[in-house]
């Protein structure tokens, strides 16, 4: 029996779409409006190893919660609580590997103005797609999750 459209927390945006939506604005103001944080010998290094870094901790999330036999796609229902992997470290594993992807490209071109919407971004993430989740995290496993949360910080 399929699960009802209604069991998924009703984030706002599918989060890789905002992140790149909003990368792609901060670099057209970036265009239009050149303003690099740090000399490129500096950034562009520090840029490729947060590229990597979020990859790798996405790559092991999307793994984790595979494997626990869960949706990966916030708009699907949850199955499962994932505790394990990334999730032992931080509920929200996948949001903090996509800034760290976000930010590492950012770096890789060493352009400011996405680094300054960022500051919006995170905002949106926060109230638009993770206390969505939480909410509907909480009210599907209860007690379950509550405990998961009162052990995992939310982001590191």
């Amino acid at each position: 029996m399929a699960e009802p459209a209604t069991d998924n927390p009703g984030v706002i945006a599918f989060p890789p779409l905002l992140f790149a939506s909003v990368l792609v604005v901060g670099l057209v103001l970036d265009w239009f409006l050149p303003w690099s944080p740090l000399p490129n010998i500096i950034a562009r290094p520090i840029g490729a190893v947060l590229l990597v870094g979020g990859l790798a901790l996405a790559g092991w999330g999307r793994r984790t919660m595979e494997g626990a036999g869960t949706n990966v796609n916030p708009g699907e229902p949850a199955l499962v609580i994932v505790t394990t992997g990334p999730f032992a470290y931080s509920r929200n594993p996948l949001y903090v590997a996509i800034t760290l992807f976000y930010v590492g490209a950012t770096l890789v071109v060493n352009a400011l103005w996405p680094l300054i919407l960022a500051v919006p971004l995170m905002v949106v993430v926060q109230v638009g797609i993770v206390r969505r989740e939480e909410r509907y995290l909480e009210a599907k496993f209860g007690d379950t999750y509550r405990a998961y949360r009162a052990r995992v910080r939310r982001w590191l």
